[in-house]
């Protein structure tokens, strides 16, 4: 596990531990890491001082305590998603419109999720619509 400090395009600073830097690479560019701050997803590395480690043995538990604070983050990413897909609509890719439809009351307000792109969400953000997007889980077996 890694530990970078990322910046968001609107200068925005945040940590976020990944498996590798090529895993941080992969998901920056997919836009899976969200600012908490404002949502954005174009995302960088910031510029961070290196940890150093007094001992081995200090850092051994340094790093078992990072993958046992990784797991229970993704534990969390896990249950979210199962909750949102048994409680919500999923609309597929017709989310941008049933979105709208959905806030403009020409449909029934419920909570939906599908797909939608980069584009289109920025869109609905502009509109005052709350969008949140949901990390795609992977786990390795």
């Amino acid at each position: 596990m890694i530990k970078y400090a990322v910046r968001c395009a609107n200068t925005h600073e945040f940590e976020g531990w990944f498996k590798d830097s090529a895993t941080f690479d992969v998901q920056s560019k997919s836009g899976d890491i969200v600012c908490p701050h404002c949502g954005n997803t174009k995302v960088m590395k910031a510029p961070m001082s290196p940890s150093i480690s007094k001992s081995a043995s200090t850092g051994a538990a340094s790093e078992v305590r990072a993958r046992e604070v990784a797991e229970r983050i993704l534990e969390a990413a896990v249950a979210m998603r199962q909750e949102i897909e048994s409680k919500f609509d999923y609309v597929g890719e017709q989310f941008a419109d049933e979105a709208r439809r959905i806030h403009y009351g020409e449909a029934d307000e419920r909570g939906i999720y599908g797909e939608a792109s980069e584009d289109e969400t920025q869109e609905l953000d502009e509109e005052g619509i709350d969008v949140y997007r949901m990390p795609t889980i992977r786990r390795n077996s």
